[in-house]
């Protein structure tokens, strides 16, 4: 009998997740039944908001997705492909992209099964630059953060694949665009693949001085994933008018701390600061995959990958994530794609 691996999440962690918190467990490969498919994961995604889902801490009042269960196979973006059908709307052999990432194989009736045009673009980058993450970078920079030819911004950990995004899409509508990212191998991706106006290592320890010299006229925008020392810096040097997206603080996930000590600029300056969450913008989804897909064939996008093979792995890689070991988006390779 062939065998379905999945990861479970058994322990939910109290801060920053452990390996332990995490089980591969087997089982059969499912049947489908009449009106349903069976599907072979290929790829699946591993994105910071995950964590929240795991520990369940932050979504508590607030509109946000429920907790992880225990002891189920987690949930999260993946591509695979038809291997059985009973159902007349999906054939074998077709790509599918869902919700039922960390697991080898799944039946479905067809419900939340988008199909991928594999032929117009990789399979995997509709978990990255044509997925979730591209559409966060789009709305946040477009809808949120409200970018106009000839501003500057900034994006921190640019070299992500959020950041990545988001940074290219400023570039697309005629931005300066800088970057911080946490290495310099990453900056010169930023400066040399992606073509960043500038950008800095913020491990270099002097975030608000590096900005300062990137941004020597002042900031207008600032797409922050970051939080923290970062948050901090933008708000010192945006400019009157000036815009925050807030996408995300990651520097707040293992050791939370006080926020910026000079919010008072927000007054005198008018600043505007917004969070948001990409599941509020799905009525954006077609003009996204539009212009990004235009981006990407004339050139003036770009996709960089870090793949991790087997989902046995898929704990480890994730931990990864809190370290910056990946540059642009991180996926776990399931399988052939065969």
């Amino acid at each position: 009998m062939a065998t379905n691996r999945a990861i479970h999440l058994v322990r939910r962690p109290e801060q920053m997740p452990v390996e332990d918190d995490f089980a591969l467990v087997e089982t059969a490969v499912p049947e489908p039944e009449d009106g349903e498919v069976l599907v072979r994961n290929v790829y699946l995604s591993l994105d910071p908001y995950m964590r929240t889902r795991m520990t369940g801490i932050e979504a508590q009042g607030a509109p946000y997705p429920p907790p992880y269960p225990l002891n189920e196979p987690m949930r999260g973006g993946a591509v695979g492909r038809v291997e059985a059908s009973r159902h007349p709307q999906f054939a074998v052999g077709d790509w599918v992209s869902s919700r039922l990432g960390w697991r080898e194989y799944f039946t479905s009736g067809g419900r939340g099964l988008l199909p991928v045009d594999a032929e117009a673009a990789s399979p995997s980058s509709y978990l990255g630059v044509l997925g979730m993450t591209g559409l966060t970078a789009y709305v946040g920079m477009l809808d949120v953060g409200k970018v106009k030819e000839g501003e500057t911004v900034f994006v921190s950990a640019a070299a992500g694949a959020v950041g990545m995004a988001a940074g290219q899409i400023a570039r697309t509508q005629g931005c300066r665009v800088v970057g911080s990212a946490g290495s310099e191998e990453k900056v010169r991706f930023l400066l040399d693949e992606l073509g960043f106006d500038a950008a800095f290592n913020y491990r270099d320890g002097d975030i608000e001085g590096a900005l300062e010299a990137a941004c020597p006229d002042g900031l207008d925008v600032y797409f922050d994933n970051v939080g923290g020392e970062h948050l901090q810096a933008a708000i010192g040097q945006l400019s009157a008018w000036g815009r925050v997206a807030i996408c995300g603080m990651i520097s707040q996930h293992r050791e939370p701390k006080p926020g910026p000590n000079n919010l008072q600029l927000m007054t005198s300056k008018r600043i505007t600061m917004q969070g948001f969450v990409v599941g509020d913008y799905l009525d954006r989804t077609e003009a996204f995959m539009r212009d990004v897909q235009g981006w990407l064939a004339d050139g003036r996008m770009r996709n960089r990958e870090t793949i991790v093979e087997g989902i046995e792995h898929a704990p480890s890689a994730f931990l990864g994530l809190w370290d910056g070991d990946n540059i642009g988006k991180l996926i776990v390779r399931v399988g052939p794609e065969s």
